[in-house]
């Protein structure tokens, strides 16, 4: 029976208790239209859920330090399951602080000269009492929930011990005249304890009803109170669908469910109403539950699925960073092109939402770990470079110096063959501290550059000269192929004659057109041989004689090599001559053997002719010079 229908009784009912049977009668009356015949309303109760958007808003810690001084104070009190969801966002925002702290040392160890790829974070002093802290609300948590199971076991025991009061009752109420007073205590007792085991909540409140029902059948209550607690309960019931509607349009649907437990609770605890409106009512309340229960679910639902999709998001993000192989970054490039594929990773985190509540820590701890360890892998990388961008500085330094040592020389040859070197040499290098790499290499290229310049200045009247060369050069091999195929024949040499030895006077031609203007005049001379039918010993005896008047102090080396090279020659036939001697003509491999080392022999006889020629050539260019 509801409150209301226990304060509204009428005055002349006040004074029942007088007469012990009249008393039975108006109890009888009176608990009649707690009995009505009206079925179980059963709901779908539900424990209110916290949710991480309706934690408390107020005013946020600003520093992590405050932070920890909250979290602390969450853990001395005694109210941690109702802050759960502050404790969480506070963990949320005790990592989020850090990363900005991280990211403001960063910019300043930048800022004064170092790089940033050799940043390392300082070591996090604040981070072992803060989860000091969150372990003491853990452990409180876990202890809280452990003693409300004890007590709603405790309920559910002393129900069951309800239950057999009321059993008893029931029993006795067929035998002698009911006892009403015990029976309303032991429902005002019932009404008192509330929580027990979600499983039991169902049964237990059938077999209470069942002998409450059954206590009704014995009392017979008359019919004018039954029908004036049935209209008080029919109002109590009415307000509660009411506000049940008033919640289906509400804003916050989370606020909207936890009341709709409260009514359901109050709907069910109310007496029953008139048969012929006990239907229509509880479609009615029954109705707006549906809704204000669907609108919870979905919020958790759409709520889940946007969860869902940030954890697979985050998850792809940790997958990324933990794909990125340490061994195949070898380059300082390689290096940064991963550091910024890390970061822009880093920024896309940021933008995903909460992943699922009993994920969200792990998948963060998952990054955070892919994180430290890339970065760790990385420091390790340049710190072991380190001493080798040293060296390489050293190395660098020293090519700068030769490189500026060479840039004034006059050499022109030498010198520019020395700074190729050099600049091979650079390129074989490694890299040095980002911070010289741009003056250093200004240095070297400046003083190259220099060198580079002056030669090209000093050197453009020889290629002009060269150019001319060329110009006389292709003269020459035009007056060649124009001698006159009908003059006599020692007239065609005495003229070839004197364009070789004209062409022996030029210069030197520019080097990209040096050997194919020689190939020319070569194949221009020998159509002339050909023509006249020179030998080939006859050739090389010609261009002996034009090449021996531009050899200069070298003739007489040239001679005492020729000298030694044909007493060679004379040595080795005369070993041929004695060996023939030797030889038998009998046989036919023989007379073979012989006809070979014959031509052998002949052969080494005109070579050396034509060596004892050339130094009768050089005898008599020596003479001319002297």
């Amino acid at each position: 029976m509801s409150e209301t229908n226990k304060t509204n009784v009428r005055p002349e009912e006040s004074n029942i208790a007088s007469n012990p049977e009249q008393a039975v009668n108006a109890a009888t009356t009176k608990l009649t239209a707690e009995l009505s015949n009206e079925p179980v309303e059963e709901t779908t109760v539900e424990f209110p859920v916290k949710d991480e958007e309706s934690a408390n808003a107020g005013s946020k810690p600003a520093t992590r330090q405050e932070i920890i001084e909250r979290i602390q104070e969450i853990a001395a009190g005694d109210d941690v399951l109702n802050c759960k969801a502050e404790a969480e966002a506070l963990k949320v925002q005790f990592y989020k602080l850090r990363t900005i702290e991280i990211d403001a040392e960063r910019k300043t160890f930048v800022a004064e000269g170092g790089e940033e790829n050799l940043f390392i974070p300082k070591p996090d002093e604040l981070e072992e009492p803060f989860k000091a802290a969150m372990n003491q609300i853990k452990e409180k948590r876990t202890a809280w929930l452990k003693a409300q199971e004890e007590e709603m076991q405790a309920n559910y025991e002393t129900k069951l011990t309800m239950l057999d009061e009321l059993k008893k009752l029931v029993e006795s109420a067929g035998q002698e005249s009911p006892d009403v007073n015990a029976f309303r205590t032991v429902q005002n007792r019932w009404k008192e304890i509330k929580n027990i085991p979600q499983d039991k909540v169902t049964p237990l409140w059938k077999q209470y009803q069942q002998y409450v029902e059954q206590f009704y059948d014995v009392l017979k209550l008359n019919h004018e109170f039954r029908e004036y607690d049935f209209k008080k309960n029919l109002e109590t019931k009415t307000r509660l669908c009411e506000q049940a509607e008033a919640l289906t349009t509400a804003t916050d649907v989370i606020d909207a469910f936890r009341q709709l437990q409260q009514l359901h609770s109050e709907f069910r605890e109310a007496g029953p109403v008139a048969p012929e409106l006990r239907e229509e009512i509880w479609t009615r309340f029954k109705t707006a539950s549906t809704i204000v229960n669907r609108r919870h679910q979905e919020h958790f639902e759409d709520k889940k699925e946007r969860e869902q999709k940030n954890l697979e998001l985050k998850t792809a993000i940790c997958e990324q960073i933990e794909a990125i192989d340490p061994s195949t970054l070898t380059g300082y490039q390689a290096w940064n092109n991963a550091t910024q594929k890390v970061l822009d990773l880093q920024a896309q985190w940021k933008e995903i939402g909460f992943a699922p509540q009993k994920m969200n820590l792990k998948i963060f701890e998952r990054f955070r770990y892919a994180c430290d360890e890339f970065f760790r892998n990385k420091s390790e990388f340049f710190k072991n470079v380190k001493s080798s961008l040293a060296e390489n500085l050293e190395k660098k330094q020293a090519l700068c110096e030769q490189a500026e040592q060479l840039k004034e020389s006059e050499e022109w040859k030498e010198t520019a063959e020395k700074l190729t070197r050099l600049q091979k040499e650079w390129k074989e290098i490694g890299p040095v501290p980002q911070k010289h790499s741009e003056a250093l290499w200004k240095c070297f290229v400046s003083a190259c550059d220099e060198f580079f310049e002056r030669r090209n200045k000093a050197t453009s009247s020889q290629r002009s000269i060269e150019h001319e060369n060329l110009r006389l050069k292709r003269a020459a091999i035009a007056k060649i192929k124009e001698i006159d195929a009908a003059l006599p024949e020692d007239e065609q040499i005495k003229t070839l004659n004197s364009i070789i030895a004209e062409w022996n006077t030029i210069g030197f031609v520019p080097f990209k057109e040096k050997d194919k203007i020689y190939k020319e005049y070569k194949e221009s001379i020998d159509a002339i041989y050909e023509r006249l039918h020179v030998s080939a010993n006859e050739r090389k005896l010609a261009d002996f004689r034009n090449n021996i008047a531009k050899s200069g102090n070298s003739l007489s080396r040239e001679r005492d090599r020729l000298i030694r090279q044909y007493e060679n020659m004379k040595a080795e036939i005369s070993t041929y001559e004695n060996n023939l001697g030797f030889l038998s003509t009998s046989s036919k491999k023989g007379a073979s053997l012989l006809d070979v080392m014959r031509q052998k022999m002949e052969k080494l006889k005109s070579d050396a002719q034509v060596i004892l020629k050339k130094i009768h050539l050089i005898e008599e260019e020596m003479e001319k010079q002297a």
